[in-house]
């Protein structure tokens, strides 16, 4: 009709949107969604941030171990910083090597589990998810008993002359292994759903167009499971750089320290400690922010920006 009146020369009639009063309701309803999901962060998560920032800018009071009062006092930012350098870096080697050994270690899996696991696949899922059914610490515990200086690692390996120190535990290579052991999980699953979900005639099309197995993984596998290794490289990393229990249990009590240890240390042990702990949180939080940016920016997808 609103055509055959435009031709006679009538008025068109306005294109039908709908009713408004449903649009409007429906755009309420995706606000109001929202609402619980943004509570939740408000209570649990920027409102304790504000507090801890404004905890690492509090000063002591002089003579008075223990007692503080609020002002804007960045040295303790400084002291954060110089005082505690070396448990940064360490920190942020660690958590890269357990990293690198937790890709090297989780690829070969995902991959053998998205592609020729066949029914075996439930199986050596539930083989990766089933350590989360107990404790963190448990787990690190029994690490340190698997890497004991009397347990068959240790032995092995020196047996085989290939421990120079005689022992593996309260070491950097202890805190490491536990690391990359914990946190592995976090490395497969990513990895895994990348990889299922590829498609594998693309990755038939490669041996269809002469490219060996090499060429294809390298052409082809990796970049479709990119996502997933990033995903999972940034899921094993910022855990791991602030982790405190694998150096707590499995390192020495000075050489293998990391920030993680020593804001538990200055928050529960050390009086008067809350607006260092405070900073040295913040500073671990933006160096990581920093790197995830970097690095998001330089390999990420469009998927994950």
């Amino acid at each position: 009709m609103s055509a055959l009146a435009h031709v006679g020369g009538g008025t068109p009639a306005a294109p039908d949107h709908g009713p408004p009063q449903e649009r409007g309701g429906r755009s309420w309803a995706a606000y109001l969604l929202l609402v619980p999901g943004a509570l939740w962060l408000l209570v649990f998560f920027v409102l304790p941030l504000v507090q801890l920032f404004t905890v690492s800018l509090q000063s002591g009071f002089p003579g008075y171990p223990g007692y503080y009062y609020r002002d804007v006092n960045f040295g303790n930012y400084l002291t954060a910083i110089t005082d505690f350098a070396p448990h940064f870096g360490r920190s942020l080697l660690y958590a890269g090597l357990a990293t690198f050994f937790a890709f090297v270690l989780a690829y070969p899996l995902a991959y053998a589990m998205a592609f020729k696991a066949g029914r075996w696949r439930s199986v050596m899922m539930i083989c990766v998810i089933a350590p989360f059914f107990t404790s963190f610490i448990l787990r690190t515990i029994a690490w340190r008993q698997i890497l004991a200086d009397n347990g068959p690692v240790a032995d092995t390996l020196n047996f085989l002359h290939l421990l120079p120190g005689g022992r593996i535990t309260e070491t950097w290579v202890a805190v490491v292994a536990g690391l990359t052991y914990n946190f592995l999980p976090f490395m497969v699953l990513p990895i895994y759903a990348s990889l299922e979900r590829a498609d594998p005639k693309v990755i038939e099309a490669g041996g269809d167009l002469y490219a060996n197995g090499l060429t294809t993984f390298r052409k082809v596998t990796l970049p479709m499971s990119l996502p997933g290794v990033i995903a999972g490289t940034l899921l094993t990393f910022i855990p791991a750089a602030g982790d405190y229990v694998n150096a707590e249990l499995l390192g020495s009590d000075r050489s293998t320290k990391m920030v993680g240890n020593v804001i538990e240390s200055q928050f529960f042990r050390v009086l008067g400690g809350f607006p260092t702990a405070a900073a040295l949180s913040f500073t671990l939080m933006a160096i990581i922010l920093a790197m995830v940016f970097v690095y998001i920016r330089k390999f990420g997808t469009e998927e994950l920006l």
